[in-house]
Parts: structure tokens; sequence; C-alpha cells
């Protein structure tokens, strides 16, 4: 799965999330017909996963979860114990939150 970043094709959205939240990044990715919002705080990262046209496979939500692990997530600050995954059949939302 490659996630392709779409994020200036989403500024409103992006301007409405840094203005009516405690988010202090908001970036938007796309994977084909899955998007993914993955929102900084400065108590938390957000990450949700969502695909109109049919549910979200396990190993996807565990790809996604690992892309933001690695690349923007700074593993050493969050507290992995208490890593929350929200399940509905086409938005998934992870809550991580930094220690």
């Amino acid at each position: 799965m490659k996630l392709i970043n779409t994020t200036n094709s989403h500024s409103q959205l992006v301007k409405n999330q840094l203005e009516s939240t405690d988010a202090t990044l908001v970036e938007v990715y796309s994977a084909g017909n899955t998007d993914v919002i993955f929102t900084q705080a400065p108590l938390h990262y957000e990450i949700l996963i969502s695909n109109k046209h049919r549910a979200i496979r396990e190993p996807e939500i565990e790809t996604i979860q690992e892309f933001f692990l690695k690349r923007k997530i700074n593993k050493d600050s969050i507290d992995e114990a208490n890593i929350k995954t929200l399940y509905s059949e086409k938005l998934i939302g992870i809550s991580i939150p930094i220690q």
C-alpha cells in the first residue's frame, strides 16, 4: 500500500481542523479509495482511516499505523500501552497519547 500526501487538495478540511481543534498539524493521505487523516496535537496523535466503498481490513490498519510510527511519530514520546483504536465498518480511528 502506497500512501500519497494529498493535503494540498484538502485545504478547507485542514483549515477547519486547525481552527476548531487543538491540532497543530493536519495532513491528508490517499491510498486509492482509502483516505487517511493524520493529526498532531500537543497531547496526542490521531489517525483516521476511511473508505467509502468497503470495510477497512486489519492488514491495512497495521500498515498505515506503522507508516506513521516510522515517519511522523516520535516513538520515544508516546504511551504505547494506551493506544486506542475505534472500529466502525468504513472508518477507523487510532488515538496515540503522548507521555
